[in-house]
């Protein structure tokens, strides 16, 4: 695409005050140099439980719109998974659903560095693939994934420690860069 960019939202699909996820999206953000950076937190868009009956009697709330409106207004879209026994956290998945009942294909064609971290060895690689498969139908356009196995070894001050980790990311974010 090659265009200019305005802007990259960065968020993690959690909303727990030290996301793990949130601090891995901030970092990623943070290499995305010379770009206008949006961290996003799920706190900031309360929403109800989704369900069919709630919509039809109340239609779909103000914080979905948001959300979605922070999506259309970005250029790229980096989104660190929590995995909660295998799986999206439940407060990703609604707000998921929420989008998805205002704009089928919620992630409008974005580019998108998928990522997840967890404190074990796997890294959050069960959301990975459950989203990696599942994105896409939703117009994603996911140009990179990242694993951080390990965050409690492999994460301090706001960085990865482990060099080829870093590394690691360091490229996937340089080919993020380039389909901006």
């Amino acid at each position: 695409m090659n265009k200019t960019m305005n802007k990259v939202i960065a968020f993690a699909g959690s909303n727990s005050r030290t996301s793990i996820n949130k601090q891995l999206a901030t970092y990623a953000a943070s290499l995305v140099d010379n770009k206008e950076s949006l961290i996003l937190d799920l706190n900031d868009f309360n929403l109800p439980l989704y369900g069919m009956d709630y919509e039809t009697k109340n239609g779909i709330p103000e914080a979905a719109h948001d959300f979605l409106n922070h999506i259309r207004n970005a250029d790229g879209i980096i989104l660190s998974l929590a995995e909660h026994n295998g799986a999206y956290a439940t407060v990703f998945k609604n707000l998921f659903d929420w989008m998805s009942r205002i704009e089928g294909k919620t992630f409008l064609g974005k580019p998108m560095l998928l990522m997840a971290t967890s404190p074990g060895g796997r890294g959050g690689q069960s959301v990975l693939s459950i989203a990696k498969d599942r994105f896409p139908y939703h117009d994603a356009n996911i140009v990179e994934t990242f694993s951080l196995p390990f965050f409690g070894n492999n994460f301090d001050n706001g960085f990865i420690t482990d060099t080829a980790l870093n590394e690691d990311l360091l490229h996937k974010v340089d080919v993020f860069k380039k389909e901006l």
